[in-house]
């Protein structure tokens, strides 16, 4: 029986992934798939559909897709999922048992979907991260549930760092976790960009986001 979990999936152009994340999203026995389209001119929702997920058209900006999301789900536990990654079997009731024994906020390990050194040690660092900080971001598959999200007043509404800003404050409100299920996501931009560049970048990112500087900002910097 499905785990009552909705997986929400904010998408832009995601024709050539979108089917694998829905179809995982099912297999993890989630009972509704939802894709939240911010305005794709591709097959993305056409492809979202056939693969057995909803699709719903929202706003522009990840962080909007994901609280209209959360507001059209039918069910009380949300897993967000990025289009490029995919759920492990099992996912939902895992979820589903640790939002209902007090976590309040949680995330799963990583692997990456390309094999290689530099990706391995790009999730080992990751992981590591997570286990110390217990405030997992956004590509490890951020899950909570549906009225602890809509009280706090959702993701804020920013082009970047709306992950971060949510594992932070989730992390503040109560217990976190990090379950130990890996989910399989895409390395393409460590490989794009190196290891360590890629590092570099990200944790300049945080560097700057903690010490004020523009959301909007940001976001050029990281994704030029």
């Amino acid at each position: 029986m499905p785990a009552p979990v909705t997986v929400i999936i904010p998408v832009l152009n995601e024709e050539e992934r979108i089917a694998a994340a829905v179809g995982s999203a099912i297999a993890a026995d989630a009972a509704e798939v939802l894709v939240v389209d911010g305005g794709s001119t591709d097959r993305t929702a056409r492809y979202a559909t056939a693969a057995g997920g909803k699709v719903l058209l929202g706003r522009e900006m990840r962080s909007r897709q994901m609280n209209d999301g959360a507001r059209a789900a039918a069910n009380p536990f949300l897993i967000f999922l990025h289009a490029d990654t995919l759920l492990p079997p099992g996912a939902a009731a895992a979820v589903h048992g640790a939002l209902i024994h007090g976590i309040v906020f949680g995330g799963f390990r990583i692997r990456f979907a390309e094999g290689g050194w530099q990706l391995r040690m790009a999730a080992a660092m990751v992981n590591a991260r997570t286990a110390i900080t217990r405030a997992p971001w956004g590509d490890q598959a951020q899950f909570i549930a549906r009225d602890t999200l809509l009280a706090a007043g959702g993701f804020r509404e920013i082009p970047l760092m709306e992950d971060y800003e949510l594992a932070a404050r989730m992390r503040r409100a109560g217990r976190t976790r990090v379950l130990p299920m890996r989910v399989t996501t895409s390395g393409r931009r460590f490989l794009k960009k190196g290891l360590l560049r890629t590092a570099a970048i990200n944790w300049s990112i945080v560097w700057k986001y903690r010490h004020g500087a523009e959301p909007e900002e940001l976001a050029r910097k990281y994704r030029g």
